[in-house]
Order: structure tokens, then C-alpha cells, then sequence
């Protein structure tokens, strides 16, 4: 229940005042509808009994029927305006949680920040914030605005008819109201948890059969995947079929306890009628308008029937959102707290002691690793797979913590630059890259947004993107989601050519020509050179092409971490 206080104070404060106006509009919708059936019950009744006594023609129909229209065409407006309102307010307040927990997620620390990225964690987001649209409009309003109405329906019997009569009508269906919501809430949520986990697992099982269709079919296993695939579906539809009969169980609960209590509201007022405390007509208000409070209930049970999922995925947003400094904050990097002075007329790169270990079981990757690299140097990192090269680029980037060590940039430690001036002058080709959907030309300024066209097609050229370019008809051919368009090594080096564009003073590279023939890395890693010829570059190297471009080698396998020189380069 906290995690869904925590957002339903973010969701109100976002559309306060909207909230508000939403929350009068449910209320009058659930007034208009009791006062409407009360009124109308007593309409018929006082009439008729006026007919019966032959004084029909002194009975005054014009207002009470005036009331009965304008109670009709109240709700039906308020109703609208309701819908109206509210869906505009939860609409924004989502767009509003969906930028702070964007935001969140930016301030993560490197690494958790990769594993959300995942599209299994990315859809788990996704799914989570769409549940929660529920939250306001079938759980909190309803809730309150059902208060509301009982409350004022509580008061108004009890001054239009007998204090004994209205309690009875109101206390004896919320009596029944809430055992019938407390026994949805108890059983659906187990339910609609099995439910939504389900519908997870049965689309992760579809994207993977489509995705690897033919490994499948190659290797035999394509009809195993699909009865997966359909024995997921039935878990679901197994699910939501349990979900359907507490529904009804609940529901014919309520309509059981509206009845109840439309009787026994009945019953009483009788009696209350033979004693000659109560007109027939009043008792007719009575009566209907205990038969209106029915309305209430389903609102309040489709809510229930959610709560589960609702739960669970508040529990899950509300521990991104807490996991950060503030929306939008960068990632974390302790300060020191006396930093070094700046030594005179440093420049480059420069690794002081890095030591690092895995964060699971504390193997340790490598230590005491010390080496500089100046402006217009390249250096390649080297080593068998899994030494820690990807890691060493990340704590250079002031990405990843290390365990002991301090990195400089220009002089500067990387834990005491501001981020803004740090990104600037430091640019980080990852081993994995994201693209966007867009153009070519907005691929590119992402990195830079000012670039001219005549300045991205000069980094497009440096990275041996031209033909591709004039292939494609030009910076405004269109790239689908993750550069779809392009092959894998193109959409590389459209990612290298993002990174140059911001002409960073140093230059980290993880395995830049990845996926590249020889030919075409040996004219990337030249166009690298040229486009930024005084940066001071560190590769993560794995083929000979880039090692035979860098002026000198850095190994960290464990057997042998000492640098060594290149001769004669």
C-alpha cells in the first residue's frame, strides 16, 4: 500500500487542481443518480396517492418533474465531463511519472542502467506505468467520490425520511459493499499477479520464437517452441478466466447486498408508514434511492480486480524512482575530497593504480594499472577476452567506479569534473550502441546538435560512410528503430561517427571495427585519425588492424600487464 500512496501523491500532485474538478464531477455523477431514482420514486408515489385521494389536480407535477429532467441531464453532463477531465489528468500525470522515471533511470549507476535497457526490462517499465493508469481512475475516485455519496446520501434520508431508515439503507450496503470488495481484493491479487506474469512470459516466448525462427527450425526444436508458446497462452488464459469468476462472484455480492438492503430499507419504512411517522411517498424516496446506491460498487470492483497488478507495479516503479539523487541527475561519481592539484601541463588520458574486481564474487579483473596517453597518441588495449578492457574504458569515461585508482582527463580527475565539462572532452564508443529512429542527419546530431550538413558529411566521410550516404539518397533518408536500414557494420559506424562529431580531446574505442572486412577498418581507423589527429585515443583492441594503427600496446592479461612499446611506429 505505500509504494501505491507514493504514486498516487506523485499522479495528484502533477494535475492537482484538474484532479479536483474530476473528483466533483464523479461525485455529482453519483448524487444525480441516487437523487435521481429517489426523486423519481417519490414523483410516482406522491402522485399516485394524490390521484388515489382525488386531489390530483391540486398535486403539483411541474417541479418535482423539472427536477427529475434536470437531475437526468445533470448526470448525463457530469458524467461526460468526468470522463473528460479525468482522462485528460491521467493522461498527463502518466507523461509526468513516465519523464521522472526517465530521468531515474539516467541517474542510475552505469552498469544497472545497461541491464534496463534490456527488452525484457524495458517492456517490465513499460507494461508497469500503462497498469498503473488504473490507479486514479477505477480505484482512488471511485473510492472517494463512493464515500462521498454515501455520506451525503446518509445525511439527506436521515432529514427527508427517519434517522433508523437512512441508517439501515446506508450502513447495510456498505456493509455488503465492502465484504464483496475486501473478497475481490483478497482473491484477485494473487490472480491478476499470475495473470500479468503470464502475459510476460507468453511475449517474451512469441518474440523469441519469431526472433530465432530459423535457429530453431534448423536445430529441430521450432514445434517445442510453439506448444511453449501455446501452453504460456493457456497459463494466461487459465489466469484471467479465475479473474472473471471472482468478478462475478463479487458482483452478484453486491447486487445482493443492494437488495438486501432495498429491502430491509423497505420493510422498515412500512413499518414506520403504519405508525404514521412516515408518508408512502417518503418511504418510496427511501427505498430507490437504497436501490441507486448500487451504483457505487461496480466502479470500485473493476478497481479491485486490478489491484494486484496495480500493486506490484507501483512497488516496482516507486523502487527506480527512489533509487536516485534527483530527476535527470547523471550518474553518481564520489567526489574526493581534497582533489589533487592539478599538475602543470598535463594533458591526455592518464590511469593512476585502477584496480577493479567483479561485482559478483570479487574476482578481480586487474590492479595497479598505470599508464598515460598524450594528445595525438593512440594506445591499444589489449588481452584475452573477459581481462577487464570494456571496464577499464568505462572507469576512464567516469562511468564505473573503481575499486582503488584515480583517472585524469587533461589534468583533471574525472570524479571532480563537472558532467556537462567532462562530456565535452571526453567521447566513449561502448561495445554496444543504441540508434534511434530518424533521420541520418539527427543520427549524427544527436552528438553535436549544432553540426551543419557540410559538417556531418565530413564525420560521415571520416568513418567511411559516404557511399552509404549517397546510397541512401542523402542526411535525410529515414532509419528505422535501432538503425534498421543499415547493416551491422554501418550502424557501427554510424555510432563511431556520432561519437567523433563532438571532437572530444579524448577518444575511448571499444573494438571500433567490429564486423568490418580489413579494408574498410583500415579506412575507418585512418578517417579516425585524420578527422581528430590531436586526441589522445585508447582502443580496446581484439583485431590486428587496430593494434597496427596504435603507436603502442597495453595488456592486461594477468601473465604479462607490462606496457609495451611498438617498435617502430
Amino acid at each position: 500500500m505505500s509504494a501505491l500512496r507514493f504514486i498516487a501523491r506523485h499522479i495528484w500532485a502533477e494535475q492537482r487542481r484538474t484532479w479536483l474538478t474530476g473528483l466533483l464531477l464523479a461525485t455529482l455523477v453519483l448524487a444525480a443518480g441516487i437523487g435521481l431514482l429517489g426523486l423519481s420514486g417519490w414523483f410516482v408515489t406522491a402522485s399516485g396517492a394524490a390521484g388515489l385521494a382525488g386531489i390530483g389536480i391540486a398535486f403539483d407535477f411541474f417541479r418535482p418533474s423539472a427536477g427529475v429532467r434536470l437531475l437526468a441531464m445533470g448526470r448525463t453532463a457530469a458524467r461526460y465531463g468526468e470522463r473528460l477531465v479525468t482522462h485528460d489528468a491521467t493522461l498527463r500525470s502518466l507523461a509526468a511519472l513516465r519523464a521522472a522515471l526517465l530521468g531515474a533511470l539516467a541517474g542510475l549507476p552505469y552498469r544497472e542502467m545497461v541491464r534496463v535497457r534490456g527488452a525484457r526490462a524495458l517492456n517490465r517499465i513499460t507494461a508497469d506505468v500503462d497498469a498503473l493508469d488504473g490507479l486514479p481512475l477505477r480505484l482512488v475516485i471511485p473510492l472517494v467520490a463512493g464515500l462521498t455519496a454515501l455520506l451525503g446520501t446518509l445525511a439527506l434520508l436521515a432529514w427527508l425520511t427517519a434517522p433508523v431508515l437512512a441508517l439501515w439503507s446506508v450502513l447495510s450496503y456498505a456493509a455488503g459493499l465492502a465484504a464483496a470488495l475486501a473478497f475481490v481484493a483478497l482473491r484477485s491479487r494473487a490472480e491478476a499477479r499470475r495473470a500479468e506474469t503470464g502475459f510476460q512470459a507468453l511475449r517474451t516466448r512469441v518474440v523469441d520464437m519469431l526472433r530465432g525462427q530459423t535457429e530453431l527450425v534448423m536445430s529441430g526444436q521450432l514445434e517445442d517452441q510453439r506448444a511453449a508458446v501455446m501452453a504460456a497462452d493457456e497459463r494466461v488464459r487459465a489466469a484471467e478466466r479465475a479473474l472473471e469468476r471472482s468478478d462475478r462472484i463479487a458482483g452478484f455480492a453486491m447486487q445482493a447486498a443492494g437488495t438486501l438492503a432495498a429491502a430491509g430499507a423497505f420493510a422498515i419504512g412500512a413499518f414506520l408508514v403504519q405508525q404514521g411517522t412516515l408518508s408512502p411517498a417518503r418511504l418510496a424516496l427511501a427505498f430507490f434511492a437504497t436501490l441507486a446506491l448500487a451504483e457505487i460498487g461496480p466502479a470500485l470492483r473493476r478497481g479491485l480486480a486490478e489491484f494486484g497488478r496495480m500493486a506490484d507495479a507501483a512497488r516496482r516503479v516507486q523502487r527506480l524512482m527512489e533509487g536516485r539523487g534527483s530527476a535527470g541527475a547523471a550518474p553518481a561519481r564520489p567526489a574526493p575530497a581534497e582533489p589533487p592539484a592539478e599538475p602543470a601541463g598535463a594533458a591526455g588520458l592518464a590511469l593512476e593504480d585502477l584496480t577493479q574486481s567483479m561485482p559478483e564474487g570479487g574476482r578481480i579483473l586487474f590492479e595497479d594499472v598505470s599508464f598515460s596517453i598524450a594528445p595525438g597518441e593512440r594506445v591499444a588495449l589489449t588481452g584475452r577476452s573477459g581481462c577487464g578492457k570494456s571496464t577499464l574504458l568505462l572507469i576512464a569515461a567516469g562511468l564505473v567506479a573503481p575499486c582503488r585508482g584515480r583517472v585524469r582527463v587533461d589534468g583533471r580527475p574525472v570524479d571532480a569534473c563537472p558532467e556537462a565539462e567532462l562530456r565535452m572532452v571526453l567521447g566513449l564508443l561502448p561495445q554496444r550502441s543504441a540508434l534511434m529512429s530518424g533521420s541520418l542527419r539527427e543520427a549524427v546530431r544527436l552528438g553535436a546538435p549544432d553540426l551543419t550538413d557540410v559538417q556531418i558529411r565530413a564525420v560521415l566521410e571520416a568513418v567511411a560512410l559516404g557511399p552509404v550516404l549517397d546510397r541512401l539518397g542523402g542526411l535525410d533518408a529515414p532509419l528505422g528503430e535501432g538503425g534498421a536500414g543499415l547493416s551491422g557494420g554501418e550502424r557501427r559506424r554510424l555510432a563511431l561517427a556520432r561519437v567523433l562529431a563532438r571532437r572530444p580531446s579524448v577518444l575511448l574505442l571499444d573494438e571500433p571495427t567490429e564486423g568490418l572486412d580489413r579494408a574498410t577498418a583500415e579506412a575507418v581507423l585512418a578517417g579516425i585519425h585524420d578527422f581528430l589527429p590531436h586526441a589522445a585515443v585508447l582502443v580496446a583492441a581484439h583485431r590486428e588492424a587496430e593494434r597496427a594503427w596504435a603507436d603502442r600496446e597495453v595488456s592486461l592479461d594477468a601473465a604479462a600487464r607490462q606496457e609495451t612499446v611498438m617498435s617502430g611506429r
